[in-house]
């Protein structure tokens, strides 16, 4: 678990439903080296992946100065 690849090119989410005809999911789509990785969560769990988005990183260190 400590062995995590770090290789994301980009990271996208949008709320728009996966198809387009269900508003009630939001899709995250992960690009990666390997290709993309499209995850569908409800209002729930987008709530809680928000919760510790935010809580990661307010813990992060400052950025470097360069």
């Amino acid at each position: 678990m400590t062995q995590r690849s770090t290789a994301a090119n980009f990271v996208t989410a949008f709320a728009t439903g996966w198809p387009e005809a269900q508003p009630d999911l939001m899709i995250l789509s992960l690009t990666t080296h390997k290709g993309v990785q499209d995850f569908a969560f409800n209002k729930e769990q987008a709530l809680l992946i928000a919760k510790t988005i935010k809580q990661t990183a307010a813990q992060l260190a400052e950025p470097k100065k360069a």
